[in-house]
């Protein structure tokens, strides 16, 4: 028999899904997958279009800076480096399509879960790889699949807030379905009070309910995550009804009353979001596209080189 992926799996967690922060231990901090040779060896040879090098600012500090970088001339172990210096962090997308045994990770996970729970239907599953520097920071963003994170080494606090107004007004996810961009939400301090703070160790993974927004904290020490993320149908019902909602609101400045998945409300959003999408105005609202500006200094991982700016 297999190993499970799930260490403390019940129906009491069946339950809980996609209704409330669940907090599992898994085993995937042991696989020699996730040794600094072995990232190093994926980093070597990951494809620039599916990588991210982030050198961000502070949440809260006014700057909001964010500025994305090359590793080209950097060999792996040269920016793991770089990384556990500080100041950074490499978002490894799609990993399940660059190295077919990460794949099998992520398969093992979703195929355990539809076993426990027979009425979950996940599709488009994706998984990547983060790795992130001591105190680094993830802003407060909110995410339109499914999502998870699995801590495998490092710790770090995950701070999660209710999927609803004020931290979360729904011409807010509009405007994050209509531009893919998760990262500009508005964020004030006082959000704090009523979110969950879970601290992640290697070996625990934490799911949220579909769009809570969160933001994360690594504690003083390299973080390596993964990030694993799925559709439904009934995900992909409401992101259909928040384009539609969200055109409707920005181009016609007509305020939606409803958010439902079916019945004759939802086949005209449906049908209505779907002609949107052909549309000139689909375009101007598309994922922005911030330019590479930086490289990592070979063998001086405390160093970023400033480059002219490019877009991938």
């Amino acid at each position: 028999m297999h190993d499970r992926v799930f260490r403390d799996w019940s129906p009491q967690e069946a339950q809980r899904w996609g209704h409330q922060p669940l907090r599992l231990h898994h085993g995937w901090h042991r696989s020699p997958l996730f040794t600094d040779d072995a990232l190093a060896d994926l980093i070597e040879r990951y494809p620039e279009q599916h990588y991210a090098l982030v050198a961000t600012s502070s949440q809260g500090d006014g700057q909001r800076r964010w500025r994305e970088g090359e590793i080209r001339g950097s060999s792996g172990h040269d920016v793991i480096e770089a990384i556990r210096q500080g100041g950074l962090w490499l978002n490894l997308r799609n990993v399940h399509l660059v190295d077919r045994r990460y794949a099998c990770l992520m398969d093992s996970a979703y195929s355990e879960l539809q076993r426990e729970m027979p009425d979950f239907d996940p599709r488009a599953m994706r998984m990547g790889i983060l790795i992130s520097s001591p105190r680094a920071q993830v802003h407060y963003h909110s995410d339109l699949p499914g999502q998870a994170l699995w801590q495998i080494r490092g710790r770090k606090r995950v701070l999660v807030y209710p999927p609803t107004a004020p931290y979360l007004p729904p011409e807010v996810l509009e405007e994050v379905a209509l531009s893919g961009v998760e990262v500009n939400m508005p964020y004030r301090p006082d959000f704090d009070r009523g979110a969950l703070a879970v601290d992640l160790e290697p070996g625990q993974m934490l799911h949220w309910p579909l769009h809570s927004p969160h933001r994360v904290d690594n504690h003083d020490c390299l973080n390596v995550s993964v990030t694993t993320e799925h559709w439904t149908e009934s995900i992909r019902r409401t992101q259909m009804v928040n384009v539609a909602n969200g055109v409707l609101r920005r181009q016609f400045g007509w305020t939606p009353q409803s958010r439902a998945i079916e019945g004759p409300s939802f086949w005209a959003k449906a049908a209505f979001q779907a002609a949107w999408r052909r549309s000139p105005w689909a375009r101007q609202a598309q994922r922005l596209q911030r330019p590479i500006d930086f490289r990592l200094a070979p063998q001086k991982p405390e160093r970023l080189l400033d480059i002219p700016a490019y877009f991938r």
